[in-house]
């Protein structure tokens, strides 16, 4: 006759020894290093980078098409404080700051500002966006130009929006990377 195999439990699975302190101390300097890297680049990547040395003498030589077939010379808006914003209808965070650029540029041309939009788009899409989203300021069709205008004055990555600031005399006074928020606008509109 036989007999019943005796029930055997499987054998416990061996726990990894645990880590020296010195080790886990290594491996937590190293996570740590590489958060701090990532952070870097990331700062990196959202920081305007030094302007080309002729790159406000050619922002004022620049001339766009509007949406309109018209030409937008940059050239006579200089002497009076200038905002212009790149952007592009894909461009979420850019669709959503239009209309706070829209209304800084209502409450601050009767005291001089100029606000100017240029599209890294196709002129159809931009068309397409203007007719449901009327903007009271100009809007230039850049594409190409627009984005080696950007690099130029330091968006090395060609991130979308980036929003330059000139004073009067046509010197750049502030790059934003990113979105524009209220107190940008706010502490801009304090600059002439």
């Amino acid at each position: 006759m036989n007999s019943p195999l005796p029930e055997t439990s499987p054998a416990p699975s061996p726990v990894p020894p645990a880590l020296p302190d010195a080790a886990r101390r290594r491996w937590l300097y190293a996570g740590v290093a590489g958060a701090a890297a990532v952070a870097g680049v990331a700062w990196w990547k959202f920081q305007p980078h030094a302007m080309e040395s002729e790159a406000e003498k050619a922002l004022w030589a620049m001339e766009f098409e509007t949406p309109e077939g018209t030409a937008l010379p940059l050239k006579p808006y200089l002497g009076k404080p200038l905002l212009i914003n790149f952007w592009a209808t894909w461009c979420a965070p850019c669709v959503e700051e239009l209309p706070m650029l829209n209304a800084f540029y209502r409450e601050q041309a009767p005291k001089g500002w100029q606000v100017v939009a240029l599209a890294i788009d196709q002129p159809s899409s931009v068309r397409k966006f203007l007719a449901k989203l009327p903007l009271a300021f100009p809007v230039g069709l850049a594409g190409m130009q627009g984005t080696d205008l950007g690099r130029s004055l330091g968006n090395l990555t060609g991130g979308l929006p980036f929003t330059v600031v000139l004073g009067g005399e046509g010197r750049v006074l502030h790059r934003k990377m990113g979105q524009v928020t209220a107190q940008d606008l706010q502490q801009w509109a304090a600059l002439r």
